[in-house]
């Protein structure tokens, strides 16, 4: 290989490692249990919808109020510096409208921007991600280490929100498996992750979360997924429900303090079950997933539909690889 294409992966390498260091925060995707090569990157472009329909209380009970809707623009890099270790870099920028016909019950707050039932919108999260292949073949076993830093100082009071503006890292694993012995077209992936998150007015909120995945090639470039994801709240507050349940609402939302703060410090328990398609052109990727907010506690009902585009790209001394079996759908 040439000097001057060294030179060139030297130079893109050190660009990159400075711009991971100003995008810091952990965005919630599907397994990864398979790095890229050395020298392998990619850049996605993700529109994200999610249609919040109501919320679950305390007991599972549905309370359609409070209906919301946000979407989000999703920048993100990411580069494998050898065949091990990958890093990637994003920075959301996200819209979010409440469009409930009535207020929410006392005493949750009634913000302006709520009130309105206008956009409000700004930039989230920076967000860095780094991953470790240990384990690599037919069977793959990869962890890594997240970190999420708010881009800026922006509200977090009511529905039309565009974050918690919450500090976390997050240590994960993901293993894959594909199972040629079945069909050489077939793979399944899981992963868990433990979220250590910024702990406001003494409360606890770190989050363990967990998900499995399987994936079909229908043909040799469109290829088909189900995903099956959970979330326990390790702390929180509980909301409450309706009677006769035996924490009445507002539960545990009972001084002014936990009621400004309870939009980010909820104990927030789900059950989300979907699925997606990608296809693969020659110099680009495209994907799309359905997820719907299936069942929980102290969390929302709903549904979110993404839709995305990748571009692969080869820089330095990137070597000819195999492609995974499917290519990753947020």
């Amino acid at each position: 290989m040439c000097r001057a294409h060294q030179r060139l992966g030297s130079t893109f390498a050190l660009t990159f490692l400075v711009v991971v260091a100003l995008f810091a925060t952990a965005r919630n995707a599907s397994a990864q249990a398979w790095v890229p090569p050395r020298g392998v990157g990619s850049a996605s472009f993700t529109y994200q919808r999610i249609s919040n329909s109501g919320h679950r209380r305390t007991n599972g009970f549905l309370v359609e109020r409070g209906q919301s809707i946000n979407m989000g623009l999703y920048i993100e890099g990411e580069y494998a510096f050898t065949d091990r270790l990958s890093v990637s870099a994003g920075l959301p920028y996200v819209f979010a409208k409440y469009v409930a016909a009535i207020p929410p019950a006392p005493p949750i707050p009634y913000p302006p921007e709520d009130q309105c039932h206008c956009w409000n919108s700004g930039w989230q999260d920076f967000g860095f991600t780094a991953r470790y292949n240990v384990v690599g073949g037919a069977f793959a076993l990869t962890p890594s280490l997240s970190v999420g830093v708010p881009s800026r100082s922006y509200d977090y009071t009511g529905e039309a929100v565009v974050g918690r503006g919450l500090r976390e890292v997050r240590i994960a694993v993901d293993a894959g498996q594909r199972l040629d012995a079945i069909s050489p077209k077939l793979s399944v992936q899981g992963r868990y992750s433990y979220a250590f998150v910024e702990r406001v007015i003494g409360i606890p909120n770190n989050r363990s979360n967990a998900s499995v995945e399987a994936a079909f090639l229908l043909t040799r470039k469109l290829a088909a997924r189900g995903l099956v994801a959970w979330q326990h709240t390790h702390g929180g507050l509980r909301f409450g429900s309706p009677p006769p349940a035996s924490l009445l609402f507002p539960g545990e939302v009972n001084t002014p303090e936990r009621l400004v703060q309870h939009d980010r410090l909820m104990r927030d328990n789900y059950w989300h079950v979907g699925g997606g398609v990608s296809y693969s052109f020659s110099r680009m990727d495209v994907f799309a997933s359905y997820i719907a907010f299936v069942g929980g506690t102290d969390t929302h009902a709903g549904g979110v539909l993404t839709v995305g585009i990748s571009w692969p790209f080869e820089l330095g001394n990137a070597h000819a690889h195999e492609r995974p079996l499917v290519q990753e759908t947020p």
